[in-house]
């Protein structure tokens, strides 16, 4: 019986000291990710050398990385072997405290980079308060984020590994040992930058790198620009036709070869605006289909989501207007996720729109009440069906950015 008894006092001390230590490290996961990166012996090249006709004027850097003018701006320069680093980093779980989460736990190249959830979950199993925006073409925006708190890429690409919620490393100097001691990262930061030395500067460049290269522009929509739109079948040029319209004036927010607001550098071209017909237009003019009135709000605009706004973004219930390429693969929408389909989203625009008294005034009627748009159930369908057309398939599986640590 004594025996019995020492071997059941053994074994629930054992227990004991068992969730005692299970409790003292409950923070230190293992990720199921590959530790080590599998890439090619040969350098992928990131700087995109095919940038079609129409996105000539668009983009926003006049100058490379080394400070010298680009003249020619179909061919961007990216240094392959930053973008390279940036890359793997993008895709690191390291990056997070607990090495759990990644930049790419919340935005997956398969939904255009964006999360396929309303909130992301980050740090700790810890929920972010807004919706996680799509990467496309960053560099032609210089306000980032819902409340375009960052006017660069450079500015963007660390906010979410210090942030508490996100990915938890507050103190990048403990990164950067963190990424010294791998097996890997010494030869990576050797090609990129002529040392082994990891520091926040190289670090944040990298990632700067790897984001200015993902590039989007071989959409439906952009073989048509190329075709006068023969490709586009009926329902599509009618949806083309009604995003371009003063009925709709979807286009006064959504405007230029990124379809996104025109707010600063990258988006004067408005070529893209269209006229009442839905025909593309040359003009200099931006008129009354926005442009201007969006940089004084940083690229941001009241759509009526609330009458009152429990986030209230930039101010005033002003979001971010974001680009719409690669919209058909990035629901859920709007910050908060809040809808599911672009059935939803259109239907928001028709007959939704809350009253504000800072709605953008293309929401308005001459009443001051929310327009509506009224819009047939056929003419729903295409304008869903020409929001597909600026899907980019190539973008999402492009080998140079996929997940590294996956063979």
């Amino acid at each position: 019986m004594k025996n019995l008894q020492k071997l059941t006092l053994c074994s629930m001390t054992v227990l004991l000291l068992s969730v005692l230590v299970w409790s003292c490290q409950k923070d230190v996961v293992i990720s199921s990710h590959q530790t080590t990166p599998y890439l090619p012996t040969s350098v992928l090249n990131y700087s995109p050398t095919d940038i079609p006709e129409h996105f000539n004027g668009a983009l926003p850097f006049p100058f490379d990385v080394d400070g010298n003018s680009i003249h020619d701006d179909s061919a961007l320069e990216i240094n392959s072997d930053m973008a390279t680093l940036g890359r793997v980093l993008f895709y690191d779980n390291r990056l997070s405290l607990n090495n759990t989460i990644s930049c790419a736990s919340c935005h997956k190249q398969a939904n255009g980079f964006a999360d396929p959830v309303a909130s992301s979950v980050g740090f700790k199993g810890k929920v972010t308060p807004r919706n996680s925006m799509t990467i496309v073409n960053p560099i032609m925006n210089n306000n980032l984020f819902w409340d375009s708190r960052a006017s660069s890429i450079r500015g963007l690409v660390l906010e979410p590994v210090q942030n508490h919620i996100e990915m938890g490393m507050e103190s990048i100097d403990k990164l950067s040992v963190k990424l010294s001691e791998t097996s890997f990262y010494p030869e990576l930061f050797q090609k990129a930058y002529g040392s082994e030395q990891v520091t926040e500067n190289r670090i944040a460049d990298a990632l700067m790198q790897f984001l200015m290269s993902m590039m989007s522009y071989k959409s439906k929509w952009d073989a048509g620009v190329e075709q006068n739109f023969a490709n586009f079948n009926a329902l599509e040029t009618m949806g083309k036709e009604l995003f371009f319209s003063q009925r709709t004036q979807c286009s006064g927010c959504h405007s230029g070869v990124n379809f996104s607001a025109p707010d600063g550098f990258g988006n004067f071209d408005m070529r893209f605006l269209g006229n009442s017909t839905g025909d593309l237009i040359f003009t200099d003019d931006f008129g009354g289909f926005g442009g201007g009135e969006y940089f004084e709000s940083q690229g941001t605009a009241n759509i009526g989501l609330d009458m009152v706004y429990k986030d209230k973004g930039r101010g005033n219930g002003n979001f971010k207007i974001p680009s719409l390429r690669n919209i058909g693969l990035t629901a859920p929408y709007m910050h908060d996720g809040r809808f599911n389909t672009l059935e939803e989203v259109i239907n928001h625009y028709d007959q939704n729109i809350q009253p504000h008294s800072d709605l953008d005034s293309k929401f308005r009627a001459s009443n001051d009440t929310p327009k509506r748009m009224n819009l047939s159930n056929l003419e729903k369908r295409a304008l869903e069906a020409f929001l597909h057309t600026l899907t980019d398939d190539s973008f999402v599986k492009d080998v140079r950015f996929s997940d590294p640590f996956l063979k």
